[in-house]
């Protein structure tokens, strides 16, 4: 029995929620029973044996994986280094392989040890000190975590083969608009991207047409490129928030397009409400310098059957109140149930 098998919806909505772990796990006590073919520094419950908990034990070091084992937690600890060898009983066997919270750096990572996995589904390697991804030779690669590290480069062609991979969470790193200009191509199946918190000045490019979120917040975004959007038609979420976005930045229609049901632009600097599609439903403008009211960026004109699907508008922390609304505006947004300015 798998430890987690989510199902996709409530994968996409636990992304939405930026939440930083998707992975069910539940601590085992290390007094436990454990099944005979386990390391003497882990813990695998009898009734779990393809499972191994090595999580919270202060260990400096990954050790020796038995053969058997599918799913591996090393969460948690103060591991260093990875040493040849310790995953040569599990090189088509291991599925999962947790990193998470320890003190990891490329140099330590001997060959034959990673790059050896050609069955891994995911792998976690958030809260180290990678400066460069490692990636596993594995086609079945459907999640990718590489959080609140230092990379700075992510060179093109990493991902190539990678036709199973849906999520990539690569926030909280120190990656530059340049540095990942080639990385997501060939990513055919990739629903998810969180570039959150690094040092973009501009969306990234090549991405498949197949993506539905992408979040990149708190960077140096300034602008967004002339039919981005219409390489995605699948998008439904993008966050741009927490940048440096201005009027001059947006080329006209650029967030028109009609995929999209969620646009977050608060903490920018815009002036003017961006023209959106009548089928977006939440739309984030907070704490921009928006100075006007202009119903055209909704609607551009109104009917028994066209109308904005607006349901959710923020406006709060520009210099707009609710006295800049035309009278009309109840035709245009006539199912918007919150419309915020204070």
């Amino acid at each position: 029995m798998l430890p987690l098998s989510l199902p996709l919806l409530a994968l996409l909505v636990s992304f939405a929620q930026c939440q930083e772990y998707d992975y069910d796990y539940q601590p085992h006590s290390m007094s436990m029973p454990s099944g005979p073919n386990c390391n003497q520094e882990c813990t695998c419950p009898v009734t779990f044996p393809t499972a191994m908990y090595c999580d919270n034990r202060k260990l400096r070091f990954v050790p020796v994986v038995p053969k058997g084992i599918k799913y591996l937690y090393l969460q948690n600890n103060m591991i260093e280094e990875i040493k040849a060898g310790v995953f040569d009983n599990v090189t088509d066997e291991l599925r999962w392989l947790i990193l998470d919270n320890n003190q990891i750096t490329n140099p330590k990572i001997e060959k034959g040890t990673i790059d050896k996995l050609t069955a891994l589904e995911k792998l976690f390697f958030s809260f180290n000190n990678l400066t460069e991804p490692v990636i596993p030779p594995s086609k079945s690669l459907d999640e990718l975590k590489i959080m609140n590290n230092k990379l700075s480069k992510f060179p093109a062609g990493l991902l190539n083969d990678k036709v199973n991979l849906t999520f990539i969470y690569l926030q909280h790193n120190e990656l530059t608009s340049d540095a990942i200009g080639g990385a997501f191509k060939g990513l055919k199946g990739l629903l998810s991207l969180d570039v959150s918190y690094n040092k973009l000045k501009k969306l990234p490019t090549g991405l498949p047409n197949s993506l539905e979120i992408l979040y990149a917040d708190h960077n140096d975004i300034e602008s967004i490129g002339s039919g981005y959007l219409n390489k995605l038609p699948n998008l439904r979420y993008l966050r741009i928030s927490h940048n440096k976005m201005v009027d001059s930045g947006i080329p006209a229609g650029a967030f028109n397009v009609t995929s999209l049901t969620e646009l977050d632009l608060s903490f920018n600097k815009l002036q003017s409400i961006p023209e959106i599609n009548e089928q977006l439903e939440q739309l984030y403008l907070q704490a921009n310098e928006i100075n006007k009211f202009d119903l055209s960026s909704f609607c551009k004109y109104t009917s028994p059957l066209n109308y904005s699907r607006l349901k959710h508008l923020r406006l709060d922390a520009n210099n707009i109140t609710h006295g800049s609304m035309p009278p009309e505006t109840s035709n245009c947004l006539r199912v918007a149930s919150d419309v915020m300015f204070e």
